[in-house]
C-alpha cells in the first residue's frame, strides 16, 4: 500500500513537474514581433525623406526595425492599379498595422480588410471622402493625419503665388488624373481662383514619365504658371518637375518644402515630415493596444511658406519684399 501511495504520489509529482517547465518554457519564449506593412503608391526613393522620418520617430519611441518590430514595404511605383493587389498581399502577411498616404492606398487597404488597424499620414478630407465617420470618432478601422484640402487653404495657396508674381492670369494645374483625391483638389479649386481672376488649366499626369509631355501640353495652352497637386508619383519626380518650370520660365506653386528645395519657386502647406513623424505615433498607440476608432484624426495646424529666390532668379522673377517678408523661409 505504501508503495502504491508513493508511486502516485512521485506521478503527481512528475505532471506538476512536467507543467511548471512547461510554463517556465512559454514565459521564456520571445514575443510575437509586431510586422508593420508599408503601402504607397510611390517608389522607396520618392518617398525617401519621408520614411527615413517615420522610421526616426519610432525609433524615438523605442521600435527599433528589425529588432522588436518588421516593415513589410509594398511601392506601386505610380501604378494605381497596382495598389489592391499589393494591398492583399500585407493582408495575406498578417501585418499588425498598414501605414498609408494619400486616399486611393486607403481605399485600396480598406477594401481588402475592415480589421487590420490603417494608419494614414495625408490623407485628404476623410470624411467627404466616406473614409470616416468624424475626425474626433473615426468609428472604424482607420486613423492617422488629415491634409486640409478646403477653399480656405487652396486659396491662400492662389494667393500667395499671385502676389509672388505680381500677375497671374492663365494658372496650369498639375494633377494625377488617377488619384481620386486630386478631383477633390480640383473642385474646392474652383471658387478661390474665380475669386481671383483667375482661368484655370487642368493637366493631368499618370505616371512619373508624364511630366515632360505635361509641361509641353500647359505651354501649348499659355499657361503663365504652374500649380500642382502632390502625391507620391509627383514627389518622387519633384528635380524634374521644378527644371521643366524654370526651363519653360514658368512660376511654380507647391503644397510642400520638399519642391522647393529641389528648385521650384514656392510652397505653402503642411509640414510633410512633421505628419510622417505623428503617423509613427498613431502606430506607436495601436501596437500598445489602442484601438483606431478611438483615436481622433489629427489636421494640420502649422503651414509653411517657403520661397526659393534662386528659382526666381532663373525665370526672371523679382519677389516683391512684402512677400518675402511673410515666408517662413527664403532659400538663397
Amino acid at each position: 500500500m505504501y508503495a502504491m501511495r508513493k508511486a502516485g504520489f512521485l506521478s503527481i509529482l512528475f505532471v506538476v513537474v512536467l507543467l511548471a517547465v512547461a510554463v517556465i518554457a512559454q514565459a521564456q519564449q520571445p514575443g510575437k514581433v509586431p510586422r508593420i506593412g508599408f503601402l504607397d503608391n510611390s517608389s522607396a526613393s520618392g518617398n525617401a525623406p519621408l520614411l527615413e522620418a517615420f522610421r526616426q520617430e519610432m525609433r524615438k519611441l523605442g521600435w527599433i526595425e528589425g529588432k522588436n518590430f518588421t516593415f513589410e514595404y509594398r511601392f506601386a511605383e505610380g501604378k494605381f492599379d497596382r495598389l489592391p493587389g499589393l494591398a492583399a498581399e500585407l493582408v495575406r502577411l498578417n501585418v499588425d498595422v498598414i501605414v498609408t498616404g494619400i486616399n486611393p492606398t486607403i481605399v485600396a487597404a480598406m477594401q481588402v480588410t475592415s480589421t487590420i488597424p490603417i494608419v494614414t499620414t495625408f490623407s485628404n478630407d476623410p470624411i467627404g471622402a466616406g473614409l470616416i465617420a468624424s475626425l474626433a470618432h473615426p468609428g472604424g478601422n482607420l486613423t492617422g493625419l488629415s491634409m486640409d484640402t478646403g477653399d480656405e487653404f487652396l486659396g491662400k495657396r492662389l494667393e500667395l503665388m499671385k502676389e509672388a508674381t505680381g500677375k497671374l492670369s492663365r494658372l496650369a494645374v498639375l494633377y494625377n488624373g488617377a488619384n481620386v483625391g486630386h478631383q477633390l483638389y480640383l473642385k474646392n479649386l474652383e471658387a478661390p481662383a474665380r475669386a481671383l481672376k483667375l482661368t484655370l488649366i487642368p493637366v493631368a499626369y499618370r505616371e512619373s514619365g508624364d511630366f515632360e509631355s505635361a509641361f509641353q501640353t500647359l505651354a501649348s495652352k499659355q499657361a503663365d504658371g504652374v500649380f500642382l497637386f502632390s502625391d507620391g508619383v509627383s514627389l518622387g519626380q519633384r528635380p524634374l518637375i521644378a527644371s521643366l518650370a524654370v526651363k519653360q520660365r514658368l512660376p511654380s506653386g507647391f503644397p510642400a518644402k520638399e519642391y522647393v528645395e529641389a528648385g521650384g519657386l514656392l510652397s505653402y502647406g503642411p509640414d510633410l515630415v512633421h505628419l510622417s513623424r505623428r503617423g509613427a505615433m498613431y502606430v506607436d498607440k495601436i501596437l500598445k493596444g489602442a484601438k483606431p476608432a478611438d483615436l481622433p484624426v489629427e489636421q494640420p495646424t502649422k503651414f509653411e511658406f517657403v520661397i526659393n529666390l534662386k528659382a526666381a532668379k532663373q525665370i526672371g522673377l523679382t519677389i516683391p519684399p512684402n512677400v518675402l517678408a511673410r515666408a517662413d523661409k527664403v532659400i538663397k
